[in-house]
């Protein structure tokens, strides 16, 4: 429900938020993330979508993808960038991931809501983070888009940690995962979709009682 705490899990874990007390362990070497930069974490490997799609509008699909590429290129280095072959391949394999394979050379200003969202998710996706927050993908979308875009984080969480905050239960369902509610910050119950719903505080919750 409103208020929970969800936003406020991923602006902790992504440094745009800094917690009073507690820890922030990350990963096998339980490197911890407090007093890290926004852009450190990025580089640990986490990346953050939120839910307004923020994409180049004025560039081309592919030239969005390519920008987003994961390299180690200083700022001399990215204004003289050329993308060689391998680049190219990177980049087209992400379009054919969200579905945009064939709109590379369309302006990202000109694409629907939904193909936003998916060109924020390649582009997330072509940083190769290994842990993907991603902010109430669904809201907005029509049914079609919210089908492809559970298709696209399905695909995305085989080969990494992924990380949904939604509202839409019919998307969830489709999602297939592991189901976390929160109240008030806290974990109010844990499972698959049915079990969660079938949680009699997790009823009174959304019920407001």
């Amino acid at each position: 429900p409103n208020g929970a705490g969800k936003t406020s899990f991923m602006d902790i874990i992504t440094g745009k938020t800094r917690p009073d007390e507690g820890r922030i362990l990350w990963g096998e070497r339980n490197l911890s993330l407090l007093g890290l930069s926004e852009a450190r974490i990025a580089r640990e490997g986490i990346g953050r979508k939120f839910q307004k799609p923020t994409v180049f509008e004025d560039q081309t699909v592919a030239e969005n993808l390519l920008m987003a590429l994961k390299n180690d290129r200083g700022p001399l280095a990215v204004l003289l960038y050329r993308p060689g072959e391998a680049d190219l391949a990177r980049m087209q394999a992400r379009a054919e991931e969200i579905g945009l394979a064939d709109h590379l050379d369309r302006r990202a200003g000109e694409l629907s809501h939904g193909q936003k969202q998916w060109l924020e998710i390649g582009m997330l996706l072509a940083q190769e983070p290994r842990l993907l927050l991603v902010d109430e993908p669904a809201a907005g979308m029509t049914p079609e888009e919210r089908e492809k875009t559970a298709d696209i984080l399905v695909e995305a969480a085989r080969s990494r940690a992924v990380v949904v905050v939604e509202h839409d239960m019919e998307f969830v369902r489709r999602l297939n995962c592991k189901v976390t509610v929160l109240h008030e910050g806290s974990v109010l119950a844990e499972g698959s979709l049915d079990h969660v719903t079938a949680n009699q505080a997790v009823i009174d919750v959304y019920l407001g009682r």
